[in-house]
């Protein structure tokens, strides 16, 4: 929940500015409310835009919730759904944040489907089967087909935020195990699945995790919010 409309004309313009014909894609996930702006600001730079998040409703007595075809409206090619903050403050359950999944992908978005153990889960040995079973449980509720079309992100919470780190090796341990999850419903979506990094991966970082086999991009955080330090990981990334 960060930004302005001052604040986003200059870090997009910073963005677009410092981006060159770039190896990689590249999105920004803004707030409902600045969509019309950002929509607007990436036009023909070959930034995606996508929103933070996404009703599991189509349309009817939801208030506050932003649908997937508003979305759609507002030229967002994805969604993040199941993001860590979403499950702890809002109280989002496995099953929500499949039904999310499902929302998005009908309406032709790509859902950024995140994951991730908290501090105590991870020191009680519990990483695989808690991070595990959150995509589980989205991908028994889709198709082969649809597999190939997500993003997975990986969180590990206790590493946000927290001055705890985890190293490249064990970010890439989980997203070997996710590929494998993967893998177990579409070997063939398996190999599609772009799987994303979501731990304050930062510009220092940035290499050596992007260096990891099974770490495919990151999903950006607090970096994200200046455009130089974006920038040097679009840049790792390339």
């Amino acid at each position: 929940m960060n930004g302005s409309l001052a604040a986003n004309a200059a870090l997009v313009a910073g963005i677009k500015e410092g981006l060159s014909a770039q190896a990689c894609d590249v999105a920004v996930c803004v707030p409902a409310p600045y969509l019309a702006q950002v929509q607007a600001a990436v036009a023909g730079s070959g930034i995606a835009l996508g929103a933070q998040d996404v009703s599991a409703h189509a349309a009817g007595a939801y208030t506050g919730e932003v649908s997937a075809d508003m979305l759609g409206e507002f030229g967002c090619r994805y969604a993040i759904v199941g993001h860590s903050e979403r499950r702890a403050y809002h109280g989002e359950s496995d099953a929500a944040v499949a039904a999310k999944t499902v929302a998005a992908l009908k309406a032709g978005l790509v859902p950024v489907v995140c994951v991730g153990e908290t501090l105590e889960q991870r020191e009680a040995g519990k990483t695989n089967d808690v991070v595990g079973g959150q995509l589980d449980v989205v991908l028994a509720a889709l198709d082969a087909a649809d597999v190939a079309r997500i993003v997975v992100a990986y969180e590990p919470v206790w590493a946000i935020g927290t001055g705890k780190t985890a190293t490249p090796e064990m970010a890439q341990e989980v997203h070997a195990m996710l590929r494998a999850r993967l893998a177990a419903k579409s070997a063939e979506a398996a190999a599609k699945v772009r799987i994303l990094y979501g731990g304050s991966m930062k510009p220092d970082n940035a290499v050596q995790l992007l260096a990891m086999a099974d770490i495919d991009g990151g999903l950006i955080g607090g970096a994200a919010l200046k455009a130089a330090d974006f920038l040097a990981i679009v840049q790792a990334a390339a």
